[in-house]
């Protein structure tokens, strides 16, 4: 029976085994949140609410960096480093769909080459689907059940930019990645990229000269972002994901920056479902939907109380009834409704009346 089908006790069942690590389980369960039929909106909010009533445990980490930086590489090199070190992965693998086709080539899986027999480690390849800002529409969602599943999760996005930071709502721990002689660091300065990163990675550096040169770019590019006020000072760590070397040295920075996180992790991870349940919303119902409701501001505060009781689809959905009660009520919806922020209690039902 294919989840989207199953009995409320399926889904209760199914999130058990995802907790458990179950690759079965976690292979189903990712395959209902990547569902974007409306019949399965419900199911994927029931589920990811189960996974909810156990907090997961996973550490979130974010790969970005541009294109041919390394990333998959990297992130399969650190997620064998992690298992040497008896600690499980998840990893997502953003792939980007093709503008012509729709299609893309989720080749993530196959070039890190995992033993499918180890139960410690899972490899999920997504495809943006058009959606900018360096993720797909379901990377939120897919990150909530191998968090659930898996002590670390690795999110590698398509790539960096103005418009690719999304990373930061679905991640604890963003990692940059550059490669020597690039030419990265002025155009991430120019982008205000280098305010996404917790951590800096200097990828393949066994070039020792310019990885040498990388570095210091990368400390005076921090320097000038400080004095801008728009920076803090980030480990940077060089690595080579084929030679093997600085891996160790990541995962103790990524942890150490986790340790330090701790305290606000609760607030970082809320902000980021905030986001998501406001993005879900308006993809669906654009900007005048927004507005309807009372805008930006209204909404984030009806999301967030609402979020409480629900995950952020099931939240996204009941703005959206209320942006279609709001539509049939006048005709236009051109007025904001600052009340909007009143009905958290209402979004907030995880089972439609």
């Amino acid at each position: 029976m294919p989840p989207e089908d199953e009995p409320s006790a399926g889904l209760a069942e199914l999130a058990a085994g995802v907790r458990r690590g179950e690759k079965l389980a976690v292979a189903r369960a990712l395959n209902l949140v990547e569902d974007r039929r409306a019949v399965a909106r419900e199911r994927v909010a029931e589920l990811l609410d189960h996974l909810r009533e156990e907090s997961p445990r996973g550490h979130r980490v974010g790969l970005t960096g541009p294109p041919g930086v390394g990333k998959s590489t990297l992130a399969a090199a650190l997620a064998r480093t992690l298992r040497e070190r008896e600690r499980t992965v998840g990893v997502v693998a953003v792939d980007p769909s093709s503008v012509r086709s729709g299609g893309a080539l989720l080749g993530d899986r196959a070039r890190m080459g995992f033993d499918p027999r180890d139960a410690g480690v899972f490899v999920r390849s997504l495809a943006t689907g058009g959606e900018a800002g360096g993720l797909s529409w379901a990377t939120h969602a897919a990150v909530l059940v191998l968090a659930a599943a898996y002590e670390l999760v690795l999110v590698e996005t398509t790539g960096v930019g103005q418009t690719e930071t999304d990373v930061r709502h679905v991640a604890d721990t963003v990692a940059l990645v550059v490669q020597p002689g690039s030419g990265d660091v002025l155009q991430f300065l120019k982008a205000g990229v280098m305010e996404i990163p917790d951590v800096l990675v200097v990828n393949k550096a066994d070039h020792a000269e310019l990885a040498q040169r990388a570095v210091s770019d990368l400390r005076g590019a921090l320097r000038t972002a400080a004095s801008a006020g728009a920076g803090q000072d980030l480990p940077i760590v060089p690595t080579s994901a084929t030679g093997g070397t600085g891996l160790g040295e990541l995962v103790d920075a990524l942890d150490a920056h986790r340790a330090a996180l701790a305290p606000d992790l609760g607030a970082r991870r809320r902000e980021g479902e905030v986001a998501w349940a406001l993005q879900l919303f308006a993809r669906q119902h654009g900007e005048h939907g927004v507005t309807t409701l009372g805008g930006r501001r209204a909404l984030e505060a009806t999301i967030a109380a609402a979020l409480d009781e629900a995950a952020p689809p099931l939240v996204a959905s009941r703005l959206g009834d209320r942006y279609l009660d709001a539509l049939r009520a006048d005709g236009t919806a051109t007025r904001g409704t600052p009340a909007a922020r009143d009905d958290a209690p209402e979004l907030a039902r995880t089972r439609t009346s």
